[in-house]
């Protein structure tokens, strides 16, 4: 029997040359224990330069985000170059295609997805999320860019909020951290 820890949400937000991560503490074990609620999975790397999100297997995204913040160090905090050089990695490396993680990844001018596939995505809209509640987050963030304005700080924490209050595997112990 294989146990799987799960449940997360991270959403980044640009808005206004500001961009915004934000991420809930929920590690869920199996379908129905709460094995933390304090995780980080918001964090700043590259000397505070740049800021990733993960959700995904614990271990999975430990993963990702090391190779990534090696990758990051190898192509001099070029955070594009970064992100597919590892993208190329995963291709190349069988153990790596087997992750199963996403990462939110942003710096002062880039928000990007990297795929449990090995992708890049630039988000539409300037909105992204990932996790067991990034829809929820994603359609909150959304709607808050397009009709308020709050800050891309304050859209991101809100979006988590309102992700939390309808999915069982996000908690309101909400991390941002703003590029």
């Amino acid at each position: 029997m294989s146990i799987q820890f799960r449940g997360t949400t991270i959403c980044g937000v640009r808005k206004n040359g500001q961009i915004a991560i934000a991420g809930d503490g929920q590690v869920t074990m199996g379908e129905n224990v709460i094995f933390k609620s304090t995780a980080r999975k918001v964090r700043r790397i590259y000397d505070g330069k740049v800021v990733i999100g993960f959700a995904g297997t614990v271990s999975d995204a430990f993963t990702l985000s090391d190779k990534f913040e090696e990758k990051l160090q190898q192509c001099g905090g070029n955070l594009e170059r970064a992100a597919v050089a590892v993208a190329q990695l995963w291709h190349g490396d069988q153990g790596m295609r087997q992750l199963e993680s996403l990462m939110i990844v942003a710096d002062a001018d880039h928000l990007l997805i990297l795929s449990g596939t090995g992708e890049v995505i630039t988000p539409d809209g300037d909105v992204a999320a990932i996790g067991s509640g990034g829809n929820y987050a994603l359609a909150a963030a959304r709607a808050l860019v397009d009709n308020t304005d709050l800050s891309a700080h304050e859209i991101a924490e809100k979006a988590l909020h309102i992700a939390a209050s309808i999915c069982i595997y996000t908690n309101d112990n909400i991390i941002v951290e703003d590029v």
